[in-house]
């Protein structure tokens, strides 16, 4: 496989929109790529920057004391912003048909802020969807973790993680002219490289899809089965079902395309064999690209919409005025009065079970 033609990198934009500028493009490809991408951006820059900026607010400005769920929320949107920032300049390059116009500076930062952001995101989604899993599914256990100090600890060592994870992207990404035009493009790959950027996606990719799609099918479970031991029609425990499958879907939606054509265009790099064309690796990179990083954007209307804490939260800190008035009834999240009844539920559970067990003894 040419390198040059589907470069391996380890943030959102590791193809080079332009790579062959002798090579004539069909109207549609200039449409979508110069036109409809820039858009896109532009959209999801405005509106991200916003949801974000506001989510962060209004999580840190709540009086009384925040949840513990909220410290990972407030990190993610950091992460997120963070991102978001750095997309007017990824307008500009696609706008200019894959010419980079703002010097080699940019081209390293800006790939190594977008790097950091797609691990310090996986990361923290499996932190939380491991949080939810302790405090409903193991609520003794969860006593001695679920702690403040314990959620700064691990968002820091989140933060840290992400930050070497994204220095071979530092180091790979640079300045290339093709003739006289500019591209932020990465080095040519060696099979060292390919063979690191394979372990790489399997660990800070689909270990992790494996961990939330695993923890939230426990979740899952156990609220199916406080239901039907119950007996009742708990509309509470429906909608967070619900949001669990939302959560998840949102996840493998924006994140499963991209990272399958590039484990794709890896192993036909590995292989030295094209298992699917360069031209069709380049597509999906394009196509799915957008999609992986839509997820910031889309993050916080996820939560306010489906979080009533957070609706409330987001709605006092735009509305002074309106601290009496109720935007939704109470929060179905980690923390809240179904966790705990739930909780009870495992409870009786397992004291059941250890009661029949000593019979039978």
């Amino acid at each position: 496989m040419d390198p040059e033609a589907t470069s391996v990198d380890s943030d959102y934009f590791y193809y080079v929109t332009s790579q062959s500028p002798d090579a004539e493009e069909t109207r549609s490809h200039t449409l979508y790529t110069s036109v409809f991408l820039p858009i896109f951006y532009t959209a999801v820059f405005l509106i991200g920057v916003l949801g974000n900026l506001v989510l962060m607010s209004a999580l840190h400005f709540k009086r009384g004391s925040r949840r513990l769920i909220d410290i990972f929320i407030m990190n993610l949107a950091a992460s997120d912003f963070i991102f978001l920032v750095t997309l007017p300049l990824w307008v500009d390059k696609e706008a200019s048909l894959g010419l980079w116009r703002t010097g080699s500076f940019l081209c390293k930062g800006s790939s190594y802020m977008i790097s950091v952001n797609m691990h310090c995101s996986v990361f923290l989604l499996t932190c939380m969807s491991v949080d939810r899993y302790l405090a409903i599914v193991c609520p003794t256990i969860s006593r001695k973790f679920r702690r403040r100090d314990c959620a700064y600890i691990v968002c820091a060592s989140v933060w840290f993680i992400s930050g070497l994870l994204g220095l071979p992207t530092l180091l790979s990404r640079e300045l290339t002219l093709i003739g006289d035009k500019p591209y932020c493009a990465e080095k040519r790959a060696t099979s060292v490289k390919l063979a690191w950027a394979l372990v790489g996606l399997i660990f800070t990719f689909f270990a992790p899809l494996v961990s939330i799609v695993s923890c939230y099918c426990c979740i899952t479970r156990k609220l199916y089965a406080h239901y039907q031991q119950s007996g009742k029609h708990n509309k509470k425990l429906k909608k967070s079902i619900k949001i669990i499958f939302i959560v998840v879907a949102a996840f493998v939606i924006s994140w499963l395309p991209f990272n399958t054509f590039k484990l794709l265009a890896i192993v036909s790099g590995l292989q030295q064999e094209l298992y699917f064309s360069s031209e069709v690796l380049q597509l999906g990179m394009e196509v799915s690209g957008p999609l992986a990083f839509a997820n910031s954007c889309v993050n916080p209307f996820i939560y306010y919409i489906f979080d009533s804490y957070i609706r409330r939260a987001v709605g006092h800190c735009l509305c002074p005025c309106l601290k009496n008035y109720d935007f939704g009834s109470s929060t179905e999240t980690s923390d809240s009065p179904l966790t705990k009844a739930v909780s009870n539920f495992i409870h009786t559970e397992d004291f059941t079970r250890r009661r029949k067990r000593s019979v039978s003894l």
